[in-house]
């Protein structure tokens, strides 16, 4: 069982990757909802995303309902983190962002490590074989 504090941060990711699939379906082109928002894309890539963003929202859900699902639910976002560290490092992204900074990238990606690390912390303080612990 998670804490409650867990569950919700848990939860709180289920809303954040609806709410990004539903821009990208839209194409709505929204820091944080869309990362690379000022960059070119193709319609069908989007969608592609949106429904991948789904499957995000679906982990994390069970990963509030069952703590078991909890590493796999860190597991995906350290995957996406890393991920978009190096495309934020990339030629390519240099090449077709022109030269411009890179810096609100690195700021919507240090949001999400954040994230990944509060979650870290909520469950790495919680429950340990169904008791929870104390200081």
């Amino acid at each position: 069982m998670n804490t409650p504090s867990l569950r919700y941060a848990l939860l709180a990711g289920v809303v954040i990757f609806c709410s990004m699939s539903v821009a990208h379906f839209f194409s709505l082109k929204y820091p944080l909802l869309f990362v690379y928002y000022d960059t070119p894309y193709y319609l069908y890539q989007d969608r592609i995303i949106s429904f991948c963003l789904i499957a995000y929202a679906c982990l994390f859900y069970t990963a509030a309902e069952h703590r078991a699902a909890v590493p796999a639910a860190l597991l995906a976002l350290s995957a996406t983190v890393l991920g978009l560290s190096a495309i934020n490092y990339s030629e390519a992204l240099r090449m077709i962002n022109e030269g411009h900074s890179t810096t609100p990238y690195w700021v919507e990606t240090s949001i999400f490590a954040s994230y990944l690390l509060v979650l870290i912390g909520l469950y790495l303080n919680g429950p340990r074989n169904g008791v929870i612990a104390t200081r």
